[in-house]
């Protein structure tokens, strides 16, 4: 049988009972406590998600997507990885929804309706792709902290909203202003409304690209609540913790900023090679900004089984964060050679591109098709996991799937 939600956001104090159930020692419940229940033990329901989604957690809710749930060149809903640092938000009222810039380098605090924001500002829209800096975690040896995503951590969808340089000039920016801070509504795992869950941001000068956006919209609709309804920050090319959901602030800072997430350890890496391991002092850390290259292999899947004199036709995405990929190649020898593939342009800067290949097998047997992307500046996926980091950040290794071939009958 289905388990049952039974808790759900209804404004907990001493209460006697929850849907028709009694709340045992309701009276001792701590202010602000969150119940596990405000949790849905079903999140492919909840979400909408393809049942071949793998739930990683769910408090808080993070699901990754497999490599042929990505084929999509636009990818759709219900294929979308999450991420979150904390509880989603509940009872969000659009329409008295305001977005407010402050900080020390603005010129004057300003806020703004959504309708403001639609009205004031030219829409524009973006293919963006975005992608967790921890996708491929589980690969490093010795494990890494966090989330053990594998390679699905990764989407491209369809933003439209106001850009944020608009917006900016706006509200006034003085000279000194370095980096930009986003603060939203989601809640802190402990219950705790004071504390803040996660408050990272950009450097000034990717506030001021074209396709960095306050979005309203993915893929043509309203942003669904999980992916940051009804505001999120878009920026492109860099982890996706940096692209804020549910924004309601936005802080110009004179410094870089130093919300929840952004010192310490998160989203850093080592700023020299370290041995895998190694203990890395917080000072040795730097914060990352522009993604490495990648690509995956999304058909056929791992396993598939191909008859010898036929042609197997793979295809895939590619992407180098802040850079394009220049080219595209593939391997059936455990990559001792490397044969082209045909790679298309993005359609805009920080969208994903789609590459294919038609391959021939010289004989039955088992093998392993390895993909390799090379971005604009030279730089390739290696062949193993790259780079040990005490955070498992940045893995790019390239990724391989099985393949059988049998021979003609």
């Amino acid at each position: 049988m289905k388990r049952r939600f039974f808790l759900r956001n209804t404004g907990f104090t001493a209460m006697a009972s929850v849907a028709g159930i009694p709340v045992v020692f309701s009276s001792t419940v701590p202010k602000g406590y969150t119940f596990l229940g405000d949790q849905d033990p079903d999140p492919f329901s909840l979400f909408n998600l393809d049942r071949e989604m793998l739930v990683l957690n769910n408090r808080p809710f993070n699901i990754e997507a497999q490599a042929h749930l990505l084929d999509d060149k636009i990818t759709p809903n219900e294929k979308m990885f999450i991420r979150n640092n904390g509880l989603r938000p509940q009872n969000i009222d659009a329409d008295n929804w305001t977005l407010t810039i402050d900080g020390e380098s603005v010129k004057e605090q300003k806020s703004y309706s959504l309708t403001e924001l639609r009205q004031k500002f030219k829409l524009y829209k973006y293919q963006v792709t975005l992608e967790c800096g921890g996708n491929g975690r589980s690969e490093f040896n010795p494990p890494a902290k966090g989330n053990q995503w594998t390679l699905g951590a990764v989407h491209s969808a369809i933003w439209t909203g106001v850009r944020l340089k608009d917006v900016l000039a706006d509200v006034g920016i003085k000279n000194d202003a370095v980096y930009i801070g986003y603060h939203a509504v989601d809640r802190h795992l402990s219950g705790d409304v004071n504390k803040e869950v996660i408050s990272r941001g950009i450097p000034i000068a990717k506030a001021n690209e074209n396709e960095t956006l306050i979005a309203f919209e993915m893929n043509d609709n309203p942003i669904p609540l999980i992916h940051g309804f009804p505001l999120r920050l878009i920026a492109g090319g860099y982890p996706a913790s940096a692209s804020g959901k549910w924004i309601n602030r936005l802080s110009i800072r004179n410094k870089e900023h130093d919300g929840p997430k952004m010192k310490g350890m998160s989203y850093r890496v080592p700023a020299y090679p370290v041995a895998p391991g190694e203990k890395v002092p917080e000072e040795d850390m730097k914060i990352i900004e522009s993604m490495p290259v990648k690509s995956l292999i999304t058909y056929p899947k791992t396993g598939a089984i191909v008859q010898q004199e036929k042609v197997l036709k793979i295809r895939g995405h590619a992407w180098a964060g802040e850079n394009e990929v220049a080219s595209m190649h593939y391997s059936i020898d455990f990559g001792a050679t490397w044969q082209s593939c045909v790679l298309e342009k993005p359609v805009n800067r920080f969208a994903w591109q789609h590459f294919s290949a038609k391959i021939t097998f010289p004989e039955p047997g088992y093998y392993e098709v390895w993909a390799k992307a090379t971005d604009t500046l030279g730089k390739q996926q290696p062949m193993l996991v790259p780079g040990w980091n005490p955070k498992g950040y940045l893995n790019n290794a390239c990724h391989r799937i099985a393949v059988k071939v049998d021979a003609s009958s």
